[in-house]
């Protein structure tokens, strides 16, 4: 036993040697990782976040990139979207869909033009002041651990109980949070694991419309939604929302058939830009992109449905 013992203790401090370099290493890569200093920072003089009052987005000759500017992820980027209207953006993966719309918050800065929000650089803000004004429901839904309430006011941290309701019946979840037993108080597990796909994104976009920002972004939100529900919580945005500029990223392109204006990307650059009439007549890449999805006689059905279709009143 003895023996045993004193074996072990040999073995253990054996493990020991092995086990430094490696931490050591470690160590090293944790702290090059807290020492870097962001990119992303406040300005030293930030404009007053209540200049940013009715919602006009604007790209001018935006290019982006993550390394060099010879291989940019996006070029030449020049679009405008305005409040009440929506603007859809679709593509085929890895045409930079999700960078547009990356550089609204400034999770990334343009490297070369700029990116306004009425006319003012977002660069010139608080990074908490310009945020405040977006409300962002990205491609995974994420929800933290506590309860749906708590949830809800990651959003908005003044909100009432009649106002998180309202948000959720918007998102197409106060069907189900009312028939949990503590409805608002029910518990959420880290990541939302006790909730399925579909209801963590409706909780996701509730989480959102309940900060009733004069920006909303969703990052292909709705893909875990059934054409149903996808359809009901579209419809009920266009009143809740009615002021606000809206960005949808969409793989699903009767999702979005009926925006004010469609940005088409093709490898980073803007292939089109319209109504859905317009580009099915005068777009290659977004006639293919619709081709692979719906069939003649849904294209042409769509095509007679959306031709006439007016950003006043949103009807066709």
């Amino acid at each position: 036993m003895y023996a045993q013992h004193i074996m072990m203790s040999f073995m253990m401090l054996s493990f020991t040697f092995i086990m430094f370099p490696r931490v050591k290493v470690s160590a090293k890569r944790i702290n090059a990782v807290l020492n870097v200093k962001p990119n992303i920072v406040d300005p030293e003089a930030p404009l007053d976040k209540e200049l940013i009052d009715t919602g006009i987005v604007k790209f001018e000759n935006v290019t982006f990139t993550f390394s060099d500017l010879e291989h940019p992820t996006l070029k030449n980027i020049n679009f405008t979207a305005e409040p009440g209207t929506t603007t859809a953006i679709v593509g085929s993966t890895g045409s930079g869909k999700s960078s547009i719309i990356n550089l609204l918050p400034r999770f990334f800065d343009a490297s070369v033009g700029k990116v306004t929000f009425d006319g003012y650089d977002v660069r010139d803000f608080k990074l908490n002041d310009l945020r405040d004004k977006i409300g962002f429901v990205p491609q995974t839904a994420v929800l933290f651990k506590g309860t749906i309430r708590d949830n809800l006011r990651f959003g908005n941290e003044n909100a009432t109980d009649e106002e998180m309701w309202e948000a959720l019946r918007v998102a197409q979840a106060a069907g189900f949070v009312s028939k949990l037993e503590l409805g608002l108080d029910a518990p959420v597990a880290q990541g939302g694991k006790n909730f399925s796909g579909g209801q963590r994104q409706r909780l996701a976009i509730a989480r959102a419309l309940v900060r009733k920002p004069k920006i909303y972004v969703f990052d292909d939100s709705f893909s875990a939604l059934d054409f149903k529900t996808d359809i009901r919580l579209r419809s009920a945005l266009k009143d809740y929302a009615k002021d606000a500029t809206i960005f949808v990223v969409a793989q699903r392109v009767n999702s979005i058939l009926d925006a004010h204006q469609i940005l088409v990307l093709d490898n980073g650059e803007v292939a089109g830009i319209g109504k859905h009439a317009d580009l099915l007549n005068s777009c290659k890449v977004y006639q293919e992109i619709v081709t692979s999805q719906l069939d003649p006689e849904e294209i042409k059905k769509s095509r007679d449905m959306f031709k006439d279709f007016t950003t006043e009143g949103g009807k066709a």
